[in-house]
């Protein structure tokens, strides 16, 4: 697991319409051989093909239903289906995912050749995949609606080579074993001895986060700890904070609240996205947001790829 990769693909950063350089929600997580969508925008796939990750998808998880961040599904099933795919496809999101999934087979009109498998998600869920995990928090949009955040496990702690050599281990597979939390025996003054895991490793480190918010107001107390310490915080900044009244009438928040959740839950990297069609530049978001978070602040173009490192 230590050696995974992490990367993050920013799709669809548009609010609820499309502009000719900001394609709807849809961000890609790729971790080791895995592959998620949160939420699958129109066009969705159109997106896949110029990043070039190709169409290896292991399930969708989808924030709330409102169309621009759903509609994509659609045409990503008959790509699907167009290019032999034969594995079923889990839909993850909040109630009414199993009549979205109605939906898809019934428009598609034949069988695509593979399942379409709705899992419906309530807060709190945890959804476990190999080494990581997806959980679920609330969002605050006026209607039944889901944040997600990615969770690796904790990575073992660091190996003390010296500590190792010095308790009679030679240089070797042994050593590989230990970094395993396998205990093994080695011949010590003439004697077998055991040396366990504990007395060469130290202590667990914590693995990586990816917090996506989906459409929002600003809800650090819900997020809490499930989200603090986020590598990746990807927040909703629909508007700059000139528009902190009509951020609140329509439940999405502003780039200068993005940062201020950035900064009470210790974000390491805040992402402002579903930025609405009215701005033709992101440079007034990324200055509200800076106000408030004095960590890394990005406002992303669509088809960017952020590679999330471990962070020592």
């Amino acid at each position: 697991m230590t050696g995974e990769t992490l990367q993050v693909y920013f799709l669809g950063t548009a609010g609820a319409l499309p502009t000719p350089q900001r394609n709807l929600s849809c961000i890609m997580v790729r971790r080791g051989s895995d592959t998620l969508l949160f939420d699958c925008g129109e066009g969705a796939q159109q997106q896949m093909m110029r990043a070039r990750t190709g169409f290896t998808v292991d399930a969708i998880f989808v924030t709330h239903w409102h169309a621009d961040h759903f509609l994509g599904i659609f045409g990503l099933v008959q790509t699907l289906s167009f290019m032999g795919r034969t594995g079923p496809l889990a839909v993850y999101g909040p109630p009414w995912v199993r009549e979205l999934v109605a939906m898809v087979d019934q428009i598609a009109g034949n069988d695509p050749g593979f399942a379409i498998e709705p899992r419906e998600l309530r807060p709190g869920a945890v959804v476990p995949f190999s080494g990581y995990a997806v959980h679920t928090f609330p969002a605050s949009h006026g209607l039944p609606g889901l944040g997600y955040v990615l969770v690796e496990d904790p990575r073992p702690g660091r190996f003390n080579r010296d500590r190792a050599l010095e308790l009679g281990v030679p240089a070797g597979p042994l050593f590989g074993k230990l970094q395993r939390g396998e205990p093994v025996r080695v011949m010590r003054n003439g004697s077998p001895v055991e040396v366990r895991p504990a007395e060469v490793m130290g202590e667990p480190r914590p693995g990586r986060k990816v917090v996506y918010t989906g459409d929002t107001r600003p809800i650090p107390d819900v997020m809490g700890d499930l989200c603090r310490d986020a590598d990746l915080l990807i927040h909703d900044a629909t508007f700059d904070d000139q528009e902190t009244g009509r951020a609140r009438e329509v439940f999405h928040s502003t780039a200068g609240e993005a940062g201020q959740v950035a900064q009470a839950l210790s974000a390491r990297c805040l992402a402002l996205v579903h930025l609405s069609p009215r701005y033709t530049s992101p440079a007034a978001h990324l200055q509200d947001a800076k106000k408030y978070f004095s960590g890394e602040i990005i406002a992303p173009a669509d088809l960017t790829m952020r590679e999330i490192p471990f962070r020592d």
